[in-house]
């Protein structure tokens, strides 16, 4: 391994749990729920029991997790696990398919691997979750605690965090042909502007739901995923710097419709979590690392396989999925913004008070 990557993440992995530190510990949560919407990046175990190929509820996954493999699609805790800590919590956010009606005030994962904002998005590798059927089943939670607590005005103090989208593209528009029709019909733009009209309604339908501090993360540079480098060319480039363009497409769009929800929705506070700057500021090529465990397939790690020994200098764990030292420097930096770019208009922590 390139020496000279070796420092820049031992130094990069140094300042983020120095800062994560910072943030968690608080005697009690800074708010009084917390909701999790997304696709393989943020489950926790949603996906276990369907009838999916998007699982990862097995060795090696969760090798770092204090309760071994759950359905995290990473070697420890996700980004969603990590800010949940910084914002009080002392355990970690149930998922849907486990939560009790007891649990439901405190908040609820909904995430599901292969989910998309599209109803269709990653559907060819068998059963998925998509937003609109998250938020179909947030609607049954928060119609539960109505008939349980009577008062549900906390749910517009609580947080709601949203990660979705990666699978529009992994498993839909950059599959033309195959499953899907949407890379053959659209242009980059065209279908940006189809995924925000679709992803504008969905997340007016959680404001109707009670959520007022809507946290949405845009979407990694997915072209410098080991995936897409090794199923694409990078033209001797250490990204395929096609899709980056693709994807940039859609993360201005989603900035721009942040902006205009918070002008139409003046009692709410929505946010934008500029994942690709954090994970790959500038491009940052040197954060580009082999895949941790072993693959069987296109990017899932074999079952029992022995994954790389020190995780905490590799970027992937899979071929798609962050390590947990990656997740903590997305979490740690949307929950309190080390640069300015980092998240636009709040950061989480300063949702939290607004």
């Amino acid at each position: 391994m390139d020496a000279d990557f070796v420092k820049l993440v031992s130094v990069s992995s140094l300042i983020t749990l120095l800062l994560f530190g910072k943030y968690i510990g608080s005697e009690k949560p800074q708010v009084p729920c917390y909701f999790i919407f997304g696709d393989s990046l943020v489950d926790n175990g949603n996906n276990n029991h369907l009838e999916s190929n998007w699982k990862a509820n097995y060795p090696p996954y969760g090798v770092d997790f204090p309760k071994g493999y759950t359905g995290r699609f990473t070697n420890g805790k996700t980004s969603a696990d990590i800010i949940g800590q910084s914002l009080g919590f002392d355990e970690f956010i149930p998922s849907y398919a486990t939560a009790t009606d007891d649990q439901f005030s405190k908040g609820v994962n909904y995430a599901s691997g292969g989910a998309g904002i599209r109803d269709e998005s990653g559907s060819h590798n068998g059963d998925i979750i998509c937003l609109d059927r998250q938020l179909r089943n947030h609607k049954s939670t928060v119609s539960s605690l109505r008939r349980s607590t009577k008062n549900t005005t906390f749910l517009k103090e609580c947080i709601y965090l949203i990660n979705i989208g990666n699978n529009d593209y992994i498993n839909n528009y950059l599959m033309p042909g195959k499953h899907y029709n949407s890379g053959l019909i659209y242009s980059k733009d065209e279908y940006a502007e189809v995924l925000m009209k679709q992803y504008h309604h969905q997340l007016r339908a959680l404001y109707n739901l009670g959520g007022r501090k809507i946290a949405t993360f845009g979407l990694t540079h997915i072209g410098c995923t080991p995936f897409m480098v090794k199923k694409f060319s990078t033209e001797g480039k250490p990204c395929v710097n096609w899709i980056n363009d693709v994807i940039d497409a859609f993360n201005n769009r989603l900035k721009s419709l942040i902006i205009k929800l918070n002008k139409d929705k003046p009692d709410a506070r929505f946010t934008f979590i500029n994942t690709a700057g954090i994970l790959f500021p500038q491009g940052a090529v040197s954060l580009r690392t082999p895949v941790c465990c072993q693959l069987t397939g296109d990017w899932a790690c074999t079952l029992n396989s022995n994954p790389c020994p020190v995780r905490s200098l590799t970027t992937y764990f899979d071929a798609l999925h962050p390590t947990e030292v990656s997740n903590m420097m997305i979490a740690t930096r949307s929950y309190k913004a080390a640069l300015p770019t980092d998240a636009y208009p709040y950061d989480i922590h300063h949702l939290t008070q607004v």
